[in-house]
Formats: C-alpha cells, sequence, structure tokens
C-alpha cells in the first residue's frame, strides 16, 4: 500500500450487539489512530442501523437472513437472498475499493466476506466464540486471516492469531474490591435482558438477603420487562433498600467494580467477566447460534473462573445454591477472580488493528 493513499476498511457482519459494538470498536481504532476510511455493511434488521451512524460511520444495508434454529421457509428465503446480498456486495467492494474487509460475524457478514475472497481481496475473519458462528466456519480456510478470542479457534480459520475481544481499558483497570466492603451481586444480559433471571429471581432474592449478611442486589432486566421484573421484586418482600432493577446498566466498569460475582449470560460478557477479573455463574442461552454460549462458558468452567448452570437445570433453588455457595466463599471467589483475570487478553484492539494494516500492506 502506498503510504500517501488512505488506508480503506470495510466491515461486514452485525445483528445483535455482540457483534456490532466489537466491529465499531475496531472502526473507531482504524478511522482515529491510522486515518482509515472505514463503512460497514450490515442488514436492516440488527443493531447496527441505530449504532454505526451514531457512531459516526457510513453503513450500506444488504439482504441477508437467518439459516440456524428458523423455519424451513426462513432458510430457503435467506439462501435465495445470499447471490443477492454477494451481487450487492460485490458492487460495493468495487465502488470502494478497500484495501481490507474484516468480517465480524451475524447476518451481513456471509455475503460482505465470500464477495471479498471472490474479488481477491485481502480478509480479515473476527471470532469472539469459542467455535465460530456458520458464516466464520464457512469462510474460515478462504480468509487471509483471523483475529480469535480462544486458542481452540484457531483450527477453523487459515492464519489465526489469537488476540481476543476488545474491551474497554478502563474494565482492565478496576481497582480491588475494598476489604470488608457489603457483598454486592450484579445480575446482566444482553439488551433485553434474560427472561429466565428476570422469572427466577424474584422468587430468591429475599431468602439471599436473609442468607448472605449485607449483600445487595442490581438485576438489569432490559426495557420491555422492566416494570413486571420491578413489581415481582417488590412483591417478593425483600427489603427494598438491599435491591435495585434497571432496564440498562449505561456505566458497566462501575458495575463491575462495585461487584463481587455475576450472574450473566455467555456472550460478549465473557471478556469483560475476564478483564475485570470478577467470579462468575454463568447461564448460557440455549437458542443460540451453533450453542456458543455453552461452549464459551464450558471454556471459563474448566478453567474455574466461573460455574456454569445450564438454563435446563435452573430452578429456584439450584440458582439460589449456586448463589449463596458463592457469596459466603471468600477464597474460592478470590481464586476464581485470579482465573478469569488470566484468560484475559489485554491489547486486542491494537493486535486486531496491526493485522489489518499488515492485511493491506502485503
Amino acid at each position: 500500500m502506498a503510504h500517501e493513499e488512505t488506508l480503506r476498511v470495510l466491515i461486514a457482519g452485525g445483528g445483535t450487539g455482540g457483534h456490532v459494538i466489537p466491529a465499531l470498536a475496531i472502526g473507531r481504532e482504524l478511522r482515529d489512530r491510522h486515518g482509515a476510511e472505514v463503512r460497514f455493511v450490515g442488514t436492516a434488521r440488527g443493531i447496527e442501523t441505530k449504532l454505526v451512524p451514531e457512531a459516526g460511520f457510513a453503513l450500506e444495508l444488504v439482504r441477508s437472513g437467518q439459516l440456524k434454529n428458523v423455519s424451513l421457509m426462513t432458510r430457503l428465503r435467506t439462501m435465495a437472498d445470499l447471490p443477492l446480498g454477494v451481487l450487492h456486495c460485490v458492487r460495493l467492494v468495487r465502488a470502494f475499493k478497500p484495501q481490507v474487509v474484516v468480517g465480524v460475524g451475524g447476518y451481513a457478514s456471509g455475503p460482505g466476506m465470500i464477495a471479498a475472497v471472490l474479488l481477491r481481496v485481502p480478509t480479515l475473519a473476527y471470532e469472539p466464540n469459542a467455535v465460530p458462528g456458520l458464516t466464520n466456519r464457512l469462510v474460515g480456510k478462504r480468509v487471509s486471516a483471523a483475529a480469535v478470542n480462544f486458542a481452540q479457534t484457531t483450527r477453523y480459520f487459515h492464519n489465526a492469531e489469537v488476540t481476543g475481544v476488545p474491551v474497554r481499558p478502563e474494565i482492565f483497570a478496576l481497582p480491588p474490591r475494598p476489604v470488608g466492603a457489603a457483598p454486592r451481586l450484579l445480575i446482566t444480559a444482553g439488551s433485553n435482558g434474560a427472561l429466565i433471571f428476570n422469572e427466577v429471581m424474584p422468587q430468591i432474592v429475599a431468602q439471599l438477603l436473609d442468607e448472605v449478611p449485607g449483600l445487595t442486589i442490581v438485576h438489569q432486566a432490559g426495557a420491555r420487562r422492566l416494570e413486571e421484573t420491578r413489581a415481582a421484586f417488590a412483591a417478593s418482600g425483600a427489603d427494598a433498600a438491599r435491591w435495585s432493577v434497571e432496564a440498562f446498566l449505561t456505566d458497566m466498569p462501575a458495575q463491575y467494580a462495585a461487584a463481587d460475582l455475576v450472574l450473566a449470560r455467555a456472550g460478549s460478557t465473557i471478556a469483560e467477566l475476564c478483564a475485570a477479573g470478577k467470579p462468575s455463574v454463568l447461564v448460557p442461552l440455549p437458542t443460540a447460534a451453533d450453542d456458543h454460549q455453552r461452549k464459551n462458558a464450558e471454556v471459563l468452567a474448566e478453567a474455574g473462573a466461573t460455574v456454569m448452570l445450564l438454563q435446563k437445570d435452573v430452578t429456584p433453588e439450584s440458582l439460589r445454591n449456586a448463589l449463596v455457595g458463592l457469596l459466603k466463599d471468600g477464597p474460592r471467589r478470590a481464586v476464581m477472580a485470579e482465573r478469569a483475570r488470566s484468560m484475559a487478553k489485554p491489547g486486542a484492539l491494537e493486535k486486531i488493528a496491526g493485522m489489518v494494516l499488515r492485511l493491506a500492506g502485503d
């Protein structure tokens, strides 16, 4: 790449926050630190339609749908849309002339990466999960390089590097919890919350507060179920001064800093749990594509960094036992925190940007 030429990068993919938020972090790093012109390709049905323009990036929409966990009719429609999506992306790549196309997984990633491979434009696949999604499994051996989060994921790709997941630097820099601080349980799930947490927590909150002296609970319920979850907590009779139920938690670094234990799903949150060095109870989302959340949680559980509960095994009793057991066992939490921290990968963003720059220069 000639030095006077502006670096142009196309980032393809999206759908959920787990895809879009790291993609935006990569885009910002390339734009702000390396002067790159960055454009995004997404679909009209993903969260990228809101977040990408807000971040000041151009977004092109292609038609692409789901293939996993959907009806035959939806799958057929997706297969029919795929060639149109690829053709659209071929036109986009020819017009924009990116030196690199980055695929972050999700609906638009497939057409974008296939177009780049067909046009022999260097490609970088980004894969945060232990087992890649369908798109990345299909293109994995044809991409120029891949940035992955887990060592065991490298086998699915050509030229893969373990970079980790982009996590805000302030999460790595959290101060340790003050000795003797009252225990805090943080319950968090994606932007929609987790129905299982919203249903089971109100049934056990009063007992938890009784069994763990001084415990406070912060529960993120999602906007759609905020009122009913708050009402269920209130109806439990639990001391209202010791719990709060919110739609969203905006300041996650502060929330992690104040937490002794985190109850969460096992999507993109796990990279933050490792960066923050927080012990956790993880309940993987059973409908996640390719059961990737369970595979993510298993990696942490095998390392002794988390307790995994499968959703089918979650009852008020099993969840209460898991939470109380950890909240009352400081030494065990300390070991889990250390093991989580040992799995954190600082500098992921710089490493991923470095891979893009190397591909552009080849």
